[in-house]
């Protein structure tokens, strides 16, 4: 059974360029520290990916799996599936919430839902739930606010 995770960072942005910076999948080496390689496998009419191949080597976890996308209107919601079992999940929803803050700055709520191949105790799974989403935060938050970041 999997469980469902939540977490909120408030990032220097707005919703526009937080979203920009999530929807950019290829650039995704170059900023987050498990993700080793990403191809767009399909996109939408609108250019949006509709599925999106990852490889990650996080030391412990290695895995291959493809996401599939979709998309609020105005992009204040981004959400996404596992297509099919990997080495690793068996099964994985997640998404990313954007709501945009009186004073320009983006409060990104990401949900995470994971059920894994491998049997792993509620505690140390929780652990690294909490680990793989205060990273995943604070890694696009310092993607989005770099200096010299297109805006």
């Amino acid at each position: 059974m999997a469980d469902t995770s939540t977490q909120s960072i408030v990032i220097g942005a707005s919703p526009e360029r937080v979203a920009a910076v999530i929807c950019d999948f290829p650039s995704y080496p170059e900023w987050t520290e498990a993700v080793r390689r990403v191809e767009v496998v399909e996109e939408y009419e609108d250019g949006y990916a509709s599925q999106v191949r990852f490889t990650i080597d996080a030391g412990v976890m290695a895995d291959e799996y493809v996401l599939a996308y979709e998309y609020a209107e105005d992009l204040s919601r981004i959400e996404w599936h596992l297509v099919a079992p990997s080495k690793m999940q068996k099964f994985q929803r997640g998404s990313y919430d954007l709501d945009g803050n009186p004073d320009g700055s983006t409060t990104v709520t990401y949900t995470l839902e994971v059920e894994l191949s491998v049997g792993m105790l509620g505690m140390f799974r929780r652990k690294a739930e909490k680990m793989i989403m205060d990273t995943a935060l604070k890694q696009l938050k310092r993607r989005v606010e770099a200096p010299g970041a297109a805006q």
